[in-house]
């Protein structure tokens, strides 16, 4: 009888995790904001303000995210967030992720950047989120145009 439990426990731990994509939707991802938040003589500091919107009917944790960012469809840089953020159901939390970029990588889009005009955007990556059934990876991609702070 006890190899029959066994075989359930392993099981039912393969199943769940699979059966989140039934019970749940994914999340969205808007970019809300950029802000510069320090110039050196080589590199430039951007924080971004990600809203993370939570449709289901239960809270979801964020554990990391990974994302690519482009102005101008050029990539200026790549980062990762591991920290952990709780998301309450039926709402949405602001992602504070970090980017440091040389002046380089900007290239042309230096002045853009620094001269606060309105700028085409996109944002992608993948975000891994945490519910009581289980983790899953969700990949997002956003674009628009957005006017950079300082």
């Amino acid at each position: 009888m006890k190899p029959l439990y066994k075989i359930f426990a392993v099981g039912l731990f393969i199943f769940l995790p699979s059966c989140l994509s039934l019970f749940w939707e994914k999340p969205t991802f808007n970019l809300k904001e950029i802000v510069i938040t320090r110039i050196s003589s080589k590199e430039i500091h951007f924080l971004f303000g990600i809203e993370v919107q939570n449709p289901n009917g239960f809270d979801f944790k964020l554990r990391a995210m990974e994302y690519s960012v482009y102005l101008n469809e050029q990539e200026v840089g790549r980062g990762r967030l591991e920290k952990e953020v709780e998301v309450v159901k039926s709402s949405s939390a602001i992602v504070q992720v970090p980017l440091q970029t040389d002046f380089k990588n900007l290239g042309n889009l230096l002045g853009t950047v620094l001269f606060n005009q309105n700028l085409p955007y996109k944002i992608e990556g993948a975000a891994i989120i945490k519910t009581s059934l289980g983790s899953a990876t969700v990949p997002f991609s956003k674009s628009g145009e957005i006017k950079i702070k300082k």
